[in-house]
């Protein structure tokens, strides 16, 4: 790559990481609906149940997950990635502190999939509760993610 067409896009860069969280955020909400659906089907009625069995809510619960789950570690790689390449150093805070927590909650709440597959509640009640809890922290992400943004933006206008 041409080094003056890199320097033309460097600061554009730093919108891609925002953007793809924010998609990110709604699909967690999606997979958080699909998994409440779930959940629904071991307590449900016969009619109800044989319903949500036949919209294959979990196959889609799963499908979310795994695109969550690349998207997640991706989007956090991406995110130092950019910050490393626009100012040479990642600034060490509670924004990629959490991130990377996050990261990590959301591998521990998939590795948790086989043992629920087996009928393990602790492994359910785990990943619910993880997943949960990374859902709110993501929200405050987003807060501080569009502080962040905000600082950037003002950078570039100012320059």
């Amino acid at each position: 790559m041409n080094p003056s067409t890199f320097d033309a896009i460097k600061p554009w860069l730093n919108f891609f990481h925002p953007l793809l969280m924010w998609g990110l955020l709604a699909i967690m909400v999606y997979a958080l609906y699909l998994g409440g659906k779930v959940r629904q089907i071991r307590s449900a009625d016969p009619e109800t149940r044989k319903a949500l069995i036949k919209a294959k809510v979990k196959d889609k619960h799963h499908q979310v997950g795994s695109i969550i789950l690349v998207l997640m570690v991706l989007g956090n790689i991406g995110g130092m990635a950019v910050t490393y390449i626009n100012n040479g150093k990642l600034f060490v805070g509670p924004h990629l502190l959490a991130g990377l927590g996050m990261t990590g909650m959301i591998a521990i709440a998939t590795a948790l999939t086989p043992y629920m597959q087996k009928g393990q509640n602790w492994a359910r009640v785990s990943h619910i509760g993880l997943n949960v809890g990374l859902l709110g922290l993501f929200a405050w992400q987003a807060v501080t993610g569009m502080e962040i943004l905000q600082r950037i933006l003002n950078s570039m206008f100012a320059a």
